[in-house]
């Protein structure tokens, strides 16, 4: 079975006899092998949450999985995070180039749009690498709450709730299930720490989660606190701990 594939994985251009493109495959296991990122959109706005795991000795401070590109609109990604930089490098020149030109925030839509067409760039040429990363775009533009998922194949879709990386299937099926269009703010922040705790190793602590939030009221990206993802934390194990044994 390897041996048959070998010779279809060394160059991106070239398609398997069965119509497959090896190169981006892996690009999508990288991503797979990624700590968990989970976004979710409500009608009062969007969050991000992704699971960290920093070193005993490593300084707090900015997260590397959540970034953000306009006061409006900001990103979590899951697999290979510094192809995550580049690909935000170039959300935030979209969308300085849309305010100086038409002076307003870019769309959501719009800026992931350009992100999946860089990455389907680079899987039709020799000499590069697809970008092994996927990214949750969200944030609040002229059409209310956005929330889109890239990958590296170039493709986007919009979700009211989805996760990427380890894990991810688990969860999403969690979210399936939990998730409501009617959802608050704050219970969408809880049922995101839930999604983490579902999958992570840690069971206990925060130090490993990093949130932020883009509401419709102001349309500013925020990152949540210590103290704040500690009281989601508290209210996520209380509602797990009312909730029946699952079948």
């Amino acid at each position: 079975m390897f041996p048959a594939a070998a010779g279809y994985d060394r160059a991106i251009t070239v398609f398997s006899p069965d119509g497959r493109l090896y190169q981006v495959e892996y690009a999508i296991e990288t991503v797979r092998r990624g700590t968990l990122a989970v976004g979710v959109r409500t009608k009062s706005g969007v969050i991000l949450a992704v699971e960290e795991r920093p070193r005993k000795l490593q300084t707090p401070g900015e997260t590397q999985k959540i970034f953000q590109v306009d006061d409006h609109l900001g990103v979590a990604a899951a697999g290979y995070i510094p192809d995550a930089r580049v690909q935000v490098d170039q959300a935030r020149i979209v969308a300085q180039s849309n305010k100086l030109v038409y002076d307003e925030p870019v769309d959501v839509e719009s800026v992931a749009k350009r992100l999946s067409d860089q990455c389907q760039q680079y899987t039709q040429y020799a000499g590069v690498r697809p970008f092994g990363v996927s990214l949750i775009i969200a944030g609040v533009d002229s059409n209310g709450p956005q929330l889109f998922l890239t990958d590296p194949s170039g493709t986007y879709v919009g979700y009211y709730a989805i996760a990427i990386g380890a894990g991810a299937d688990q969860v999403g099926e969690y979210l399936e299930q939990r998730y409501k269009e009617d959802i608050t703010i704050d219970d969408a922040l809880t049922l995101a720490v839930e999604s983490i705790y579902l999958v992570s190793e840690d069971k206990i602590g925060t130090r490993h989660i990093k949130m932020a939030i883009v509401p419709v009221d102001t349309k500013q990206m925020r990152r949540l606190s210590d103290a704040e993802i500690d009281s989601y934390a508290d209210k996520a194990k209380q509602r797990s701990s009312k909730q029946p044994p699952s079948q």
